[in-house]
């Protein structure tokens, strides 16, 4: 590792990034958790499921939706409603101008959104939402170019998801031992994870988790929760799918989070509450940011520049975050995530549900993305 810690990692780009910083170590520590957030996109979108992501949604409690959550990825039931090529020459891809293109599309154009799926200079929205009321989100993604034309998808996906990710890490101070908001991040996680699905986790006298979950027909159902949930994934059941989300967290900082000898009190309230959990090692941030960072192949340049420039102390210049993004670092990180896709996936060790592996998170995933979403919530 070209690092010894992530520590000494944002402690370097402390120094060599955000100098100009009032408090140049919070910023680097922020930097971090949008690299976090970054690698799990473009992990998500290598393996196909992009068509199905909305970014930055708020999500309702199972039976409650008085209150609701923000979750930075949630996928959805998706079908493609539209599929076509725009010239280069035609920017920017505004929600009014891709609608113009679809015509059968029967969205009122004074509702629709005001974002752009690619601005004038070239900057991508992912996931850009460009119409939704209370039974569907219409959603758009650039696809593959050609050498005079962009490739554009739209998709209809349904508000409630099948799937959610969240990411969470936190950075302590120099000489300190564990961050002041360390546990209440992680009660703060664990509390959304525990509240939008419809099979709730419970605990027995004996320390065991049943899942219960309330059918169609007014019973309660109730196993073992692993069980359960792995009954849930493969069934075809409208009582069962319509109204469960599976619910994934992504921790990241070895020294904070957890030792390599015990899972400390946060890590142990996230593993209990999420359905997944999987951390992003030192390794996998360190080797991110040294490939594409710190010294980047000529290839991987804009992935750099895009960075740079977003870090140089004024307001407004982002465009390198998951959800806004230089077309050229896109395409730049689509190409090393789909180059370097096994050795990324090595990155990520799963700490809940034990023993499991990326691998069986990507085919329970999948297994959702293909049910018969249409039946299953008629």
């Amino acid at each position: 590792m070209p690092y010894e810690s992530v520590d000494a990692l944002q402690r370097a780009l402390t120094r060599d990034v955000f100098h100009y910083a009032k408090d140049a170590k919070k910023a680097a520590g922020r930097a971090l958790g949008m690299l976090v957030e970054i690698i799990t996109f473009y992990l998500i979108k290598s393996w196909g499921y992009e068509k199905h992501m909305a970014i930055e949604r708020r999500l309702p409690e199972y039976a409650n939706p008085d209150i609701t959550h923000n979750v930075e990825f949630s996928l959805h039931p998706s079908c493609e409603i539209a599929d076509f090529r725009v010239s280069k020459f035609d920017l920017p891809l505004t929600p009014k101008k891709i609608a113009k293109l679809i015509h059968t599309a029967d969205w009122t154009t004074e509702d629709l959104k005001s974002t752009q799926l690619l601005s004038s200079d070239e900057t991508l929205r992912n996931a850009c939402t460009l119409y939704e009321d209370e039974s569907r989100i219409i959603v758009a993604y650039l696809g593959k170019a050609t050498k005079n034309a962009y490739r554009v998808s739209v998709n209809q996906l349904t508000p409630h998801p099948f799937a959610v990710l969240e990411c969470k890490r936190v950075g302590v101070e120099e000489g300190v031992k564990k961050g002041p908001q360390t546990i209440e991040k992680a009660k703060q996680g664990a509390y959304v994870a525990r509240t939008v699905s419809s099979l709730q986790k419970i605990r027995m006298a004996d320390g065991s988790v049943y899942g219960v979950l309330h059918l169609d027909s007014g019973d309660l159902r109730y196993e073992p929760y692993d069980q359960f949930l792995r009954s849930v994934i493969a069934s075809d059941d409208p009582s069962l799918l319509r109204d469960f989300i599976l619910t994934v967290g992504v921790v990241s900082n070895h020294g904070n989070w957890f030792t390599s000898d015990d899972h400390n009190k946060e890590l142990k309230v996230l593993a209990q509450s999420y359905d997944w959990l999987i951390f992003l090692t030192d390794t996998g941030l360190s080797a991110f940011v040294e490939s594409l960072l710190i010294k980047p192949s000529k290839r991987y340049k804009a992935i750099r520049d895009a960075f740079a420039q977003s870090y140089t102390g004024k307001k407004g210049s982002n465009r390198f975050t998951k959800v806004k993004i230089t077309l050229a670092a896109d395409l730049a990180l689509q190409e090393y995530f789909s180059k370097h896709l096994r050795t990324i996936e090595t990155w990520f060790n799963v700490i809940s549900p034990v023993k499991r592996s990326i691998a069986e998170l990507k085919r329970e995933l999948t297994s959702l993305s293909s049910k018969s979403w249409e039946e299953i919530l008629s």
